[in-house]
């Protein structure tokens, strides 16, 4: 199934919960927006596309469960729900992309059953478009990869962080459905490991090689010439910065150090045309994600705790970035996306 879906038998969002894999696979409903909240805070459902769909779906959602009779009250409610969900996640653009790309299109409608019907229709194409738009991505990358290369990845960019398919990983699985040879290292990804529970859940369910390392062993592979490509995805690309899982930039100095080409691979969605790297907000995570682990603590209870949710990467680490509209390299004009 899709990793995120609108389930029409009643009117829920449907989605697999993240924070059971690998040890469970479970599909979760979200009958309302709280719980749809709920599922994006606490990464249920997590990934910049995936996002954009949560966002979307949200607004539909929103519009089903409004009791409003009147256009004015039911476009005033699906607003109201709009700040509700854009709260959830502050750094991740693609879930304002989602949720104000339906808020616009229905304020084209012309009474309220109208404004429910595009809600819903405009999250479908969102979620349609997402993973045809990840193979056209995925297809584009997959140029910049040779038979036999080992790509490492960090986070999960793969089609748990989408509709389907992914970007950065999509991109392998572009390359491997072409007949090339590719292997993965993936890094764990702290706080919440989901490079090692959701990547490499991912491809060993494709059966493309990967391997496990912690985040700090990214030169000791890169050094050992274990790694031929650094491919990651993104969840903020402004002007002058990609921002990403916690730990990229560090892997992005290493791979300029060892002269390895490091990519990012993310949809014209994630780009910020109005922002710089110094107007976004980091996401600050629960500091309880470090102290304890599955339960356990492993940290004292009262040790003071730094956990941003992402880093900035400087535009002059980047080979290339790799969209659904072709690859950009430096220097990055970033209006060439945007047409």
């Amino acid at each position: 199934m899709r990793t995120i879906q609108w389930n029409a038998e009643n009117s829920t969002v449907r989605m697999i919960d993240q924070t059971l894999l690998p040890v469970e696979y479970r599909e979760i409903e979200c009958e309302n927006l709280a719980q749809l909240c709920e599922a994006i805070r606490s990464l249920r459902v997590r990934g910049a596309p995936a996002l954009a769909a949560a966002g979307a779906y949200g607004i539909a959602l929103a519009s089903k469960l409004s009791s409003a009779n009147d256009m004015e009250t039911l476009l005033e409610d699906l607003k109201n729900a709009a700040r509700i969900i854009l709260a959830t996640r502050p750094t991740a653009i693609n879930l304002g992309w989602g949720v104000h790309r339906v808020i616009k299109a229905v304020s084209e409608a012309y009474d309220t059953a109208g404004i429910r019907d595009i809600a819903l229709n405009e999250a479908q194409a969102i979620a349609d478009e997402d993973v045809q738009i990840n193979k056209t991505l995925g297809k584009h990358g997959a140029s910049l990869l040779e038979d036999g290369d080992t790509v490492m990845t960090h986070c999960n960019a793969g089609r748990l962080a989408c509709v389907d398919w992914g970007t950065a990983l999509g991109v392998v699985r572009s390359a491997v459905e072409q007949g090339k040879d590719i292997n993965v290292i993936a890094c764990e990804t702290r706080p919440l490991n989901q490079g090692g529970r959701l990547t490499t859940w991912e491809l060993m369910q494709d059966n493309i090689p990967v391997k496990l390392i912690s985040d700090s062993m990214s030169g000791y592979v890169m050094r050992h010439e274990l790694v031929d490509k650094v491919i990651v995805g993104a969840d903020r690309i402004t002007e002058d910065a990609v921002f990403n899982k916690i730990g990229t930039y560090n892997h992005a100095i290493v791979a300029m150090e060892h002269e390895i080409p490091f990519y990012v691979a993310a949809p014209a969605s994630t780009f910020d045309f109005k922002g710089w790297e110094d107007s976004v907000k980091i996401e600050e995570r629960d500091p309880d994600e470090l102290r304890y682990m599955q339960g356990v603590q492993i940290a004292p209870e009262d040790v003071p705790v730094i956990n941003p949710a992402f880093d900035s990467t400087p535009m002059e680490y980047i080979e290339a970035i790799i969209t659904e509209k072709g690859i950009f390299r430096p220097p990055f004009l970033i209006d060439e996306v945007r047409t």
